[in-house]
């Protein structure tokens, strides 16, 4: 290979990659952010492992399909409870006892699936699944702290985040199919290994832990109340909201309502994409089809972080929006299913920015000791969104096949993109004001 070759490649892998090195070589950054991604392996392989176990001990898809939405909707009942405690109390105050629930309720499901106990058991112990602690939040919130005031280092780290996110899912989904058609006792186990690793990690590192409110407060010498009245009315200030509350602003209503819609359409396209495949005959090609939309997905984030923008932040969010929504929304018309991979490949690319867009909106709608929770709320309305989106498309799938769900696809994501465009005022709005998470604790 030609020098010239050799250096323009070595140029350009420096451009895309020696900003994600310079945040890793910061100390202990590396370490909570890898711990993070190894905490979260509950969130691709629990559903997944489920399942497989219940199908393979009780033989029925539909008991194993309620399991997992009732394990679905718990994670997003609970999630914005942990955020919230979270940023009370301490990541470390609340993940600790928050992991040993997880784990004491990881193996009592198993035991129950493996003795065949009655389904009521099972669905007593599936809530209790739900207690995994936001490590993709808090690592965020992490880096947030870290790097306040560096506006460029900031959203580098959201999407290095991004990418990592994407990785756990293109190597969580595969290996959970794998090891629970081994044994469901085998898949619960390596998770749990992982829970722990990860937990031991990311929660072992207290330099780079942001002050709860708690803490913050007695440091000030006043109420946890009172510290949160005051960062609220200095929130509404900035944002020109008087009299509204700093959290629940028009900008993060907006933003919520959104996601909750791109949760819906997103998810009613990969059931229909399963009942597409199932029906040419190509079933088992269906995992190679979203290993394609999460790899270009990953690209997505490495490239969107490797440049400096100086687009306003809403017209990158409604951009990458339009893609994603429009380019799904055209399954309807696709007559095979390489038709859809290339256009999950083709639109993927957008897919990963427009949650790392979400991200640093979110910096502009919640203050900085409320960052988790504001998080944890994305990935709620995402997950309630994901289950109202499976549901419905299931019911005109099983009425009129693959083409009635991606009928529903089609209808969810314009429906979808018309309540963003709704809120557009909002959003535009929200970013134009100062940076709350950089507001002085």
């Amino acid at each position: 290979m030609p020098q010239q070759v050799r250096d323009a490649l070595g140029q350009v892998g420096h451009r895309i990659f020696g900003g994600y090195a310079s945040l890793l070589r910061m100390p202990h950054t590396a370490r909570f952010a890898v711990g993070s991604v190894i905490a979260s392996m509950p969130f691709p392989m629990v559903g997944m492992t489920i399942t497989i176990s219940v199908q393979h001990y009780y033989g029925s898809y539909s008991l194993a399909g309620a399991l997992t939405a009732v394990q679905a909707i718990s994670l997003a009942l609970v999630s914005p409870i942990l955020g919230k405690l979270i940023d009370k109390f301490g990541q470390r105050q609340v993940s600790i006892p928050t992991v040993v629930v997880w784990m004491v309720a990881a193996a009592a499901l198993i035991t129950s699936i493996t003795s065949h106990a009655p389904a009521w058991v099972l669905y007593c112990i599936t809530p209790f699944m739900a207690a995994i602690p936001p490590w993709g939040a808090m690592s965020r919130s992490r880096w947030t702290n870290i790097l306040r005031g560096d506006r460029k280092a900031t959203d580098q780290a959201l999407s290095l985040s991004g990418v990592f996110d994407e990785a756990m899912w293109v190597i969580g989904n595969p290996l959970a199919s794998i090891l629970a058609v081994i044994s469901g006792v085998l898949a619960f186990s390596f998770t749990g290994v992982c829970v722990l690793v990860g937990a031991w990690m990311f929660l072992s590192i207290a330099t780079t832990e942001p002050p709860s409110q708690t803490s913050l407060a007695k440091a000030q010498g006043i109420t946890r109340k009172e510290y949160r009245a005051r960062q609220a009315a200095r929130a509404a200030e900035l944002q020109g909201q008087e009299g509204q509350s700093a959290f629940w602003s028009s900008g993060m209503i907006a933003v919520c309502v959104t996601w909750f819609g791109l949760g819906a359409f997103q998810s009613a396209a990969s059931i229909s994409i399963i009942s597409f495949a199932t029906e040419q005959g190509m079933k088992q090609m269906t995992g190679f089809v979203f290993a394609c939309f999460s790899l270009s997905s990953l690209i997505g984030a490495l490239l969107y972080g490797a440049k400096s923008w100086t687009i306003p932040l809403w017209k990158r969010f409604y951009f990458c929006l339009l893609v994603v929504n429009l380019g799904i929304g055209t399954f309807l018309f696709a007559r095979n299913l390489w038709t859809i991979m290339l256009i999950y490949l083709v639109i993927g690319i957008c897919q990963a920015p427009t949650w790392i867009n979400g991200n640093q909106l979110m910096l502009h709608l919640v203050p900085p000791a409320r960052f988790t929770e504001g998080m944890a709320w994305l990935s709620a309305m995402n997950s309630i969104g994901s289950s109202a989106g499976s549901a419905i498309a299931g019911q005109f799938i099983d009425r009129y096949g693959s083409q009635g769900g991606f009928g529903v696809v089609t209808a969810l994501a314009l429906t979808s993109l018309a309540i963003a465009f709704v809120g557009f005022r909002q959003i535009r709005d929200s970013t134009e004001k100062p940076i709350l998470t950089e507001l002085k604790a």
